[in-house]
């Protein structure tokens, strides 16, 4: 007999590009597992559309309703336990959860962070990119701990740093890996594919890996 799906909750506040990823891949069967609820912390918000267009059950908890973090994360706590989700994933949820929150949800609970962890955390990481002078930028899927964008590393993108590049550009080329490793990642939380070892993630049958692979920019002309 099979069992049940895994239950997915995603976290928005915004027009919800990665929540889309995640509901496309759980659509086709890429990812064996089914978003049950989308909660944002704004009303009105694309994510939420996108959620309804896909038959999928929304909810507004909205931040400035409550007196503190700790009385609004206990509402998200209630509304996620009351859904039965066995994964949180955060998709452009700008709110930094307490530590309580945290603790609740130890070990499924994911976020997509548009640098290459763990330099450049926080917010506005694309032009600190660039005025840092580094060649390469990219994201990162991580488990949530209780600081900002420091747990355990899942998966890593990696796109080249143009000399043109303002942070418009470059996060849209990150943007377009984003929809890649996040739905890679729930599909191997999914698949109980992950193991936390302290800060390690290994991941269990691995794809190919090459060794000596690297990736250089600007690219070697001889």
């Amino acid at each position: 007999m099979n069992s049940a799906p895994m239950r997915i909750a995603v976290l928005v506040s915004g027009s919800g590009s990665n929540l889309q990823s995640l509901i496309d891949r759980c659509a086709d069967g890429t990812i064996p597992a089914e978003i049950v609820l989308v909660v944002s912390n704004k009303p009105g918000v694309y994510g939420l559309e996108r959620a309804e267009k896909s038959g999928i059950k929304t909810q507004v908890v909205q931040h400035g309703a409550f007196p503190d973090r700790a009385a609004f994360d206990q509402e998200l706590i209630r509304v996620l336990d009351a859904a039965e989700v066995n994964l949180v994933c955060l998709a452009g949820f700008m709110r930094i959860l307490t530590a309580e929150f945290v603790r609740h949800f130890t070990g499924r609970l994911l976020n997509i962070h548009p640098a290459l962890l763990p330099n450049f955390p926080g917010l506005g990481v694309q032009q600190a990119a660039i005025d840092a002078g580094v060649r390469f930028s990219g994201c990162t899927v991580h488990f949530v701990d209780e600081g900002v964008d420091t747990g355990p590393i899942i998966a890593q993108a990696v796109v080249p740093i143009l000399d043109g590049d303002d942070a418009k550009t470059l996060g849209a080329r990150i943007l377009k890996q984003e929809h890649q490793i996040y739905p890679l990642s729930v599909r191997l939380f999914a698949e109980g594919r992950l193991k936390l070892e302290g800060r390690r993630v290994r991941i269990d049958a691995p794809t190919d890996e090459t060794p000596e692979a690297a990736i250089i920019n600007p690219a070697p002309t001889c």
